[in-house]
């Protein structure tokens, strides 16, 4: 299908906005995928809220140029697809999951925040926790010291308790 010259510059645009919005990108190469396994792949990047785009390796160069992100414009040969998020670990899971399970897909390269990563830092970034585990971890470790203070006090506590006890023990004997 061919594309009038306005169209292709509204494309531009709309990819020149999405990638402003979105300081993660990642370049896939889809060669040999079925539609189906497409479709599943943009329903599980959707599900952890990434943008799934195919466009022309022409428009998106203009795009790149446009937005300054000319590090990934060496990466633009053959079906090219951009996938956009906000937040790095859950795309990158749901990608290179998606790579060992269709040998014909896989992922070229990514800008995160603005440093160029290869396909090889990519499957060591989906390998760490999401951000919400590890905000769990750090609760948990600044709530650890102030959980043990809190321990020691109820054994305080409790070990003045067990002496009065005692001592109230102790002088119903005697009377």
């Amino acid at each position: 299908m061919k594309l009038k010259r306005s169209e292709k510059d509204q494309l531009v645009t709309d990819l020149k906005a999405q990638l402003a919005a979105n300081p993660i990108v990642y370049v896939t190469d889809f060669t040999g995928l079925a539609v189906k396994a497409q479709t599943d792949l943009r329903r599980r990047l959707r599900g952890v809220g990434v943008q799934y785009v195919v466009v022309k390796n022409t428009l998106a160069e203009r795009a790149l140029d446009a937005t300054q992100v000319a590090a990934l414009a060496d990466h633009l040969a053959g079906p090219t697809a951009f996938a956009m998020a906000t937040e790095p670990v859950a795309g990158a899971k749901v990608l290179s999951a998606f790579a060992k399970e269709h040998e014909s897909f896989r992922v070229k390269a990514a800008l995160v925040e603005g440093r160029a990563l290869t396909a090889a830092e990519i499957m060591r970034l989906a390998t760490l926790p999401s951000r919400t585990q590890l905000l769990a971890e750090l609760g948990g470790v600044m709530q650890a010291p102030m959980a043990g203070f809190a321990g020691a006090l109820n054994g305080l506590l409790m070990n003045m308790v067990g002496a009065l006890e005692a001592l109230r023990v102790q002088r119903e004997n005697a009377a």
